[in-house]
């Protein structure tokens, strides 16, 4: 004979009520077959579980320790299910997510702080990598999910969800002659010097930057480069050249430094951000995949 999830039920209902009449109600059956399931129980353990007096039932000790114990039994296996259902939903889980720097200031803090609140069973391990190298542990399935910059349009093996734009800015030094404007053109700045991102993972900034100067009518003189947003952003607050950058770069609150919009309209002013993963995701990535549409474009 089985020790059951249902024998356990009834017989944790009746050590909860100590009583046949009110256990039996609860479990929607009639007493006798109550009284059936107790006694086939009692022979599987080979003892007295409980007694009947004019006052109910009485547990005896071994009664008493088993019922514990069967509800610890019950409550596991109801956690488990649950657990298991929200796995499957994608509201619990690990998942290895991968992200560029340039999206680390500003839109990946807001998307950590909605999956705590919204999936607070998600556990995320994050890792920093150029668009290039997050591709590569994409498809090797290091990194589940992948948050870039511009994805590149010859990666057909992986899907790419578009999240949202972000315009570049213009980024000055403080004591800049046109810093106390409230916008600008990019051709204000035609007799600037340039700081832009070298070969590394901002490559794709520095080219969009280049051909906006270039539809701006003017190919800008550049005497720096750095391979990261706070690399750039240092040349300009030294006073020595101007950047451009995405615009939310300006929640660093970089000292020496003022960000400006740009009035022009050339398309390399709007980055892509994107995120990338392998075909047939599971839920979980699915479901950070639509807290991630959310809190980019918010």
């Amino acid at each position: 004979m089985d020790l059951t999830p249902r024998l356990l039920e009834q017989f944790t209902v009746l050590a909860e009520e100590k009583h046949f009449g009110r256990a039996a109600s609860r479990l929607m059956m009639s007493q006798p077959p109550l009284s059936q399931a107790v006694q086939r129980l009692e022979r599987i353990i080979g003892t007295r579980l409980c007694t009947r007096s004019s006052q109910g039932v009485s547990l005896t000790p071994a009664g008493e320790a088993f019922a514990a114990d069967a509800r610890r039994i019950l409550d596991a296996q109801e956690s488990a299910v649950a657990r298991a259902r929200r796995i499957a939903s994608g509201a619990e889980g690990e998942l290895n997510i991968g992200f560029v720097n340039s999206l680390g200031h500003w839109h990946l803090p807001r998307l950590l702080a909605d999956a705590a609140e919204q999936l607070p069973g998600l556990r995320l391990h994050l890792r920093q990598g150029s668009t290039a190298a997050l591709i590569d542990l994409v498809r090797s399935g290091t990194v589940e999910l992948a948050l870039v910059r511009q994805p590149p349009p010859d990666i057909e093996d992986l899907t790419v969800h578009r999240l949202t734009g972000e315009r570049l800015a213009a980024a000055l030094p403080v004591a800049h002659r046109r810093a106390g404007a409230g916008r600008l053109s990019l051709a204000d700045l035609r007799e600037d010097s340039f700081a832009l991102a070298g070969d590394g993972p901002l490559q794709q900034l520095a080219q969009r930057a280049l051909l906006a100067c270039d539809r701006a009518g003017f190919v800008p003189t550049v005497r720096a480069h750095a391979d990261d947003l706070p690399g750039l952003l240092s040349y300009v607050a030294s006073g020595l050249c101007v950047t451009l950058a995405p615009e939310h770069t300006a929640a660093l609150s970089f000292p020496g430094v003022r960000f400006l919009p740009l009035t022009d309209e050339a398309p390399e002013l709007t980055t892509t951000l994107a995120a990338l993963h392998r075909p047939h995701a599971d839920p979980a990535v699915r479901s950070l995949l639509a807290l991630a549409g959310a809190s980019f474009a918010g």
